[in-house]
């Protein structure tokens, strides 16, 4: 099925859709998937081996519904920063309250290295911003003798962050980002930004744009905006773009947090969390519609009311309009269909299992506003995760 280009035209503010999540897995016969040292490698029995485990399963969480019964083991995983910050409070309470026996390790090193480490099948999940194209789908196939798995697990707005409160609320359109960006408006006090902003005083300072410097799928869905919504944008769209001179690279949403942070008129594009998290400065955007809106849960969940996702699952949010904020992304995770042992195998299960469904899981994300998937969705990526091993 091609990709789908989903441009959407809101009126009103949807109603909370329920849940956000992420993660799947991938690893080969040799990779991560292999249980670690001192773990159960038959995944039969729970062991002892963590001293603050106890495992007899109507202790597993409180007020969690599960009933996976006792697992234990590591999962290995890697890709977008995007998702970092609910990953890791995902995990903690994962591990605390509900499976204390798992251990997951994620390495927040950017969607390009999700999709390297997934389809060199080094860790049992990957996770990006970009979703797998028909090559990749194809090389995934190739390299483990069956299907590659992915679902869209978590939405978010992409930010535009300042380093310095008074631009906090600045209004911005597409054509002024790409021009800030491309290095042709270079000043805050710049008659573009004036003519959107006539009720601030701006102050003559030099804009310094921060990027992403590695493969980055905050970076597609950033360009894929940019090359959709103005007309004088000419660097194009993809993880890596060659961004002109004068301008600052950091590595991760984390590294443009900190180059926002640490440049005199630092500007930066960064997932809602780490603004949030940072306390940082935000622009308003200005939509399809000429709204400018600035990133909130709402506006995000407002930019999916009316998302038709393709079976496939691939798909770009586009055309947002009403109320929504512009820039949003997704975040994908990658598994397979085969090739896990039985024990990792049920352990991507219960977890994401209980990422989509349990209210704790929802409520985690959205504190740290990240939009949830919509009921309609959580059954379709739920059938997705039982696609896990089940070739083998």
């Amino acid at each position: 099925m091609s990709t789908s280009i989903i441009k959407p035209r809101i009126a009103s503010i949807a109603a909370a859709s329920v849940l956000a999540i992420t993660l799947a897995s991938c690893a080969g016969n040799d990779g991560p998937s292999d249980t670690a040292p001192g773990d159960d490698v038959d995944g039969t029995e729970a062991t002892d081996d963590n001293p603050d485990d106890d495992t007899d399963s109507d202790d597993n969480a409180d007020g969690d519904d599960n009933e996976g019964g006792e697992l234990s083991g590591n999962l290995e995983g890697a890709g977008a920063t995007f998702p970092n910050p609910v990953f890791q409070d995902w995990a903690f309470e994962y591990s605390g309250n509900v499976q204390p026996g798992v251990q997951i390790n994620y390495q927040s090193i950017g969607s390009g290295g999700g999709i390297e480490q997934f389809l060199l099948q080094t860790v049992d999940f990957g996770s990006s911003e970009r979703y797998l194209r028909e090559e990749d789908l194809a090389e995934a196939a190739d390299g483990r003798s069956c299907d590659a798995i992915q679902f869209p697990v978590l939405f978010g707005a992409v930010t535009i962050a300042f380093g310095d409160d008074q631009f906090e609320g600045l209004v911005l359109d597409a054509e002024t980002i790409a021009g800030i960006y491309q290095r042709e408006i270079t000043n805050y006090n710049d008659p573009a930004i004036a003519e959107l902003n006539p009720d601030m005083d701006l102050p003559d300072m030099e804009i310094i744009p921060v990027h992403r410097s590695d493969g980055s799928g905050t970076t597609s869905v950033f360009t894929t905006y940019l090359e959709d919504a103005a007309p004088n944008w000419e660097l194009g769209s993809g993880t890596e773009v060659q961004w002109p001179a004068e301008t600052i690279g950091g590595q991760g949403n984390e590294g443009v947090t900190a180059g926002t942070e640490q440049n005199p008129g630092g500007i930066g594009y960064v997932n809602q969390a780490y603004a949030i998290v940072n306390d940082l400065p935000t622009a308003a955007v200005v939509n399809e519609d000429g709204n400018a809106v600035q990133a909130t849960l709402e506006a995000t969940t407002e930019a999916l009311e009316v998302l038709e996702i393709p079976d496939n699952f691939q798909f770009d949010i586009l055309g947002v309009g009403g109320e929504g904020f512009p820039i949003v992304g997704a975040n994908w995770i990658f598994a397979y269909e085969c090739g896990y042992d039985e024990n990792t195998a049920e352990m991507l299960k219960d977890y994401w299992t209980w990422a989509t469904q349990d209210e704790v899981a929802i409520d985690l994300a959205m504190e740290l506003g990240y939009a949830p998937l919509g009921e309609g969705l959580r059954p379709r990526v739920a059938e997705a995760i039982e696609r896990i091993n089940s070739e083998d």
